[in-house]
């Protein structure tokens, strides 16, 4: 699941608040053997873009693209189904203010292996 909010217009009490409940509700679900990784994310100004054209990185600093919503954090969690994952998305404190993205990891065989 990864969460999507704008880092200008939620203010830092309810920024807070937010990281409290989501807190509690990572550790929750956590127990419960669902939640596998949880994190908010730090602000986009301190990202690092890499990517590599005809052989060459290019590094830039700031998210990719300009959107209202940015990247704020994420849970990695085990869904028996879809509504199950939406379920969940409904709890976690951030869908108020933003979007919270359902999207099943595409698993690679070997990927995880290391």
């Amino acid at each position: 699941m990864l969460i999507y909010s704008s880092e200008t217009e939620v203010g830092d009490d309810v920024k807070s608040a937010c990281y409290v409940k989501s807190t509690a509700l990572a550790h929750e679900l956590g127990e419960k053997g669902i939640c596998q990784a949880a994190s908010p994310l730090q602000p986009t100004s301190t990202a690092t873009c890499v990517r590599v054209r005809q052989g060459k990185p290019i590094i830039t600093d700031g998210p990719f693209a300009e959107t209202y919503e940015q990247l704020g954090g994420y849970y990695l969690i085990e869904a028996a189904n879809l509504d199950e994952a939406i379920a969940i998305a409904r709890r976690i404190p951030a869908a108020e203010f933003g979007t919270v993205e359902i999207r099943p990891v595409l698993e690679l065989k070997g990927m995880g292996d290391f």
